[in-house]
């Protein structure tokens, strides 16, 4: 069995809280969420399959994800867990719910609906296939490659993370782009369930992002009818990034009143 690369905080007898980042993300991402929640919670972030320290699979899929979840909350014998996910994160958090409905006592799902997205990658996809990361000096140089394919530099920042240095020079990439490119439709479409969901789940969205609309939280309220949108003012789809006080506080309010 693969176990995915994984960090925890806080003490293991406090209630366990799963974390799942988005596409082209990893574990470090959350850290400083993590830590502020390991008062409360024994949280646990990861790195997903092909992203970040975890191990490279061709099968990219949300089943295959699910999975590797299931290994790692089996592999600290957690019965039932809370658990947040973020994009990609999301709607993988979802799937697992479906797929193992008595695991999860809280669910929050981060700027994501389980909808079908337009392709919004797809230039960061191409970023990391074509630019000869191998060849490139340093950092600085690395984000000017990149800028001609990214024209946010606190989005560049964000994905030269997935760059490491070689020890014969240069760089390389921590994620795997062949799986990521070829599941990429799979991880912008839509899920199915097989059933409907009445645990407690809230759904934070940024006010400044459109993942989640008025229209898509009237369909999640089928699946997941005992579910609240909460909105984050002056947030776009990074919420926890963006607005980091204001989210934790979204979340301990949901999850701390549940435990």
């Amino acid at each position: 069995m693969n176990l995915v690369n994984y960090k925890t905080y806080g003490e293991a007898h406090l209630p366990p809280l799963y974390i799942a980042h988005g596409v082209f993300g990893m574990l470090d991402n959350w850290h400083n969420i993590a830590q502020n929640l390991s008062e409360h919670f024994f949280v646990i972030t990861y790195d997903a399959r092909n992203h970040g320290k975890s191990f490279h699979h061709p099968d990219a899929s949300f089943n295959a994800m699910v999975e590797d979840l299931k290994n790692l909350i089996d592999y600290f014998q957690h019965p039932q867990i809370c658990l947040i996910g973020h994009s990609m994160g999301g709607k993988t958090a979802m799937k697992f719910v479906d797929t193992y409905p008595n695991r999860v006592n809280h669910l929050v799902v981060v700027d994501i609906a389980p909808k079908t997205y337009k392709p919004s990658h797809t230039q960061f996809i191409q970023a990391f296939k074509e630019i000869p990361f191998d060849r490139i000096a340093n950092r600085k140089d690395a984000d000017l490659a990149f800028s001609e394919y990214a024209s946010d530099i606190g989005i560049r920042q964000f994905l030269l993370k997935n760059i490491e240095s070689r020890p014969e020079g240069g760089y390389q990439l921590k994620i795997n782009i062949e799986a990521i490119e070829n599941y990429y439709l799979e991880i912008i479409g839509a899920l199915e369930f097989s059933q409907i969901h009445p645990l407690p789940a809230t759904f934070i969205a940024g006010a400044n992002s459109a993942y989640i609309q008025e229209a898509d939280f009237q369909d999640i309220q089928k699946i997941f009818p005992q579910s609240e949108l909460v909105t984050i003012p002056n947030a776009g789809h990074w919420v926890h990034a963006e607005q980091p006080q204001a989210f934790l506080d979204a979340i301990k309010n949901c999850l701390i009143t549940a435990n």
